[in-house]
Parts: C-alpha cells; structure tokens; sequence
C-alpha cells in the first residue's frame, strides 16, 4: 500500500509540475493551444515516474512503459507538426475572448489543471502496474494487450496520416475524407485511442488486484466518445462540410464495419 501511494503521489505531482510549466509557456506564447501536445507527452512523463519509483516486475515496467511512450510521443509529435505556427485553436480563442483580462487564471484551472486531473486518472493503470506484487513474468494478459495497444497504434498513427496527406491535396478542399481507414470508421484516430487505453489496461490486469484501475479506460472512452472527442468534433464538422451528412449516414461513427450502401 505504502508503494502504491507513493506512487499515486509522485505522479501527481510530476503532471502538477508539468502542467504548470506549459501553462507558463502557453502564457508567453500566447496560445493555449499547446496543451493539446502536452496531453500526450504528460503520460509519457507520468509512465517514467511510476517506473522509477515502483518496484513490481521489472518486465511488464518496461512493457508498459514502453507502449505508453511509443502512443505518447507519436501523438505529441503528430499534433506539434500540425498545430504549432498555426495558432490558437478556436476553442481556445472563444474562451479567451469570452474571459478577457482573466483568461490566464480561468484557463490554469479549467484547461491545464483539469487536463492534468484527468491525465492522473486516465494513466492509473500505468501507475499501478508498476507497483510490485502479481505475476513475477509476462503472461498472456500482458501479451493479448500488446496485441491490442499495436492494433489502436495502427489505427491512431494510419487514420491521421492519411487525413493528413487528404488535407495537403488542394483539390480535396472542402471535401469530406472518406478514404482508406475513414471509409469503414468516422474517426479512425479516436477509435485507435480507445484501443491503445484498453490495451494498457489489459496489460495492467495481469495484476487482478488494481482491476478497480478500470476507471482509467472508461474516463478515457466517455472522452472520446461524448466529450472531446467524436461528439465535439462532428457537430463542428456537420456545419462546415458540405455532404457530411450523408457520410454520417453511410458510415459508422465509432467502430469500423463496411460502409452502407445509400
């Protein structure tokens, strides 16, 4: 128990300290906008502090450690290389234009500080598999999660490439991407995230005793369901996409299955 507190509390405090810094940043930048790169960045960092302060086994430490790195800094980097240079996000700028003069306090709590909230729970998982007790090796939990986290990496990491390469394309100017991987899904990317999260709490299950670190995966899957995610992005998509509607119709919003014919 001791363990564990400790480092419940040293992640805590890591993503307090992290998101206090990019607040500043965010601040002389003018652009709170960079938040949205800190999200994946802040799991990387809170994933290295539970490794160096747990002391459970020392394969699936590196297991997941590693996976959330790999998930982290892929879409840390991704967002940079999309975001950076090109403003503040209108979500952002209505905020700012709404609280005027106390944007910069309003946005530390409703924005960063939240953010880290949610990060500390979304990561419990990977905290807790790190404190010692459970299997002394990888078993087939560990192995089937892995399996599963590769599977939402490639659906993340391909689902944005592609919209990527459809955006650089002039002649696909406000057209709707139906492509490759956002033929059978809506939001390849979002449905890539909610594997990778179930997979690390697969991963984390190999340890029966934190399965209460299910909170984790669920908060993350509201969020891309209801929150953040696919809910806030289509109804900005459906006003400015002419024939959206009818991809709606045709496709599904969350899980891939073969388009409906219209």
């Amino acid at each position: 128990m001791q363990e564990a507190l400790q480092v419940l509390a040293t992640s805590a405090s890591a993503i307090v300290v992290l998101m206090l810094a990019v607040w500043l940043v965010s601040l002389a930048m003018r652009d709170a906008s960079i938040v949205d790169i800190a999200w994946g960045a802040g799991f990387v960092v809170v994933a290295w502090t539970a490794f160096a302060v747990g002391d459970g086994t020392e394969s699936r430490r590196w297991l997941i450690s590693l996976m959330v790195t790999a998930w982290g800094l892929r879409l840390a980097g991704y967002l940079a290389w999309r975001n950076l240079g090109k403003g503040e996000d209108y979500r952002y700028q209505k905020m700012r234009q709404y609280w005027g003069s106390r944007f910069p306090v309003v946005s530390l709590f409703t924005v960063f500080l939240l953010q880290g909230v949610l990060m500390f729970i979304v990561s419990l998982p990977v905290q807790m598999a790190q404190v010692s007790g459970g299997p002394d090796s990888l078993i087939w939990l560990d192995y089937l999660g892995l399996l599963v986290f590769a599977a939402g990496l490639f659906f993340e990491s391909t689902g944005d490439l592609q919209l990527a390469r459809f955006k650089a394309n002039p002649a696909n100017e406000g057209k709707v991407m139906d492509r490759g991987l956002w033929r059978y899904t809506r939001h390849p990317n979002y449905f890539g995230d909610f594997l990778v999260w179930w997979g690390i709490f697969l991963v984390a299950l190999a340890r029966p005793e934190i399965a209460w670190t299910i909170v984790g995966p669920l908060v993350m899957s509201v969020l891309l369901l209801r929150v953040s995610g696919v809910a806030l992005l289509e109804r900005n998509l459906k006003r400015r996409r002419p024939g959206y509607e009818d991809y709606i119709r045709r496709t599904s919003a969350f899980f891939p299955r073969p388009p409906k014919e219209t």
